[in-house]
């Protein structure tokens, strides 16, 4: 069975000729339609990068035309949005208490564009104010090395360490 907008996009009618050129447009869109099912059925489990899901469509084989088209679609149709993804990734990694260095690394691995990037921990609550937060006793050395290792910027830990000790 065929897909019906691979069909109708290739111009193929029942009981018409089966010419070269028509063989060839079914079976351009027979592959923009697959790039985009594939597209779609990633998305189904996780907001993914442009590039991401590019990738992953490369991956399983779609020609470049067809992973161009099937992002297309769906950047039109809003489900393939990088400021959104930059968004939430950086807001869900801030409420699991990651720092902005892990959130940046974490950003720049789903290759997204560095104003993304920027854009997604300008939204974010300060550092500063999250380690208050996760910070319950500004001299418990344990927990200043954890939210070190969590991506925190060395200087706001001290910051916020020499602040609660009245330094």
């Amino acid at each position: 069975m065929l897909p019906a907008d691979a069909v109708v996009r290739s111009g193929l009618v029942a009981g018409g000729p089966l010419d070269r050129e028509t063989a060839r447009a079914l079976a351009r869109e027979l592959r923009r339609s697959s790039a985009l099912s594939d597209a779609a059925r990633a998305l189904r489990h996780r907001d993914l990068s442009r590039r991401r899901l590019d990738e992953r469509l490369a991956r399983r084989g779609a020609r470049p035309e067809a992973r161009a088209d099937a992002l297309a679609t769906l950047e039109r149709a809003g489900l393939v949005d990088d400021a959104r993804v930059a968004a939430t990734k950086a807001r869900s990694l801030a409420e699991r208490g990651y720092g902005d260095a892990a959130i940046r690394f974490a950003l720049e691995g789903e290759q997204l564009a560095a104003e993304l990037v920027e854009a997604a921990l300008a939204a974010l609550e300060p550092e500063r104010e999250r380690v208050k937060t996760l910070l319950r006793d500004p001299a418990d050395v344990k927990a200043l090395r954890r939210l070190a290792a969590r991506g925190f910027a060395s200087e706001t830990l001290e910051d916020v360490a020499g602040f609660a000790n009245g330094s």
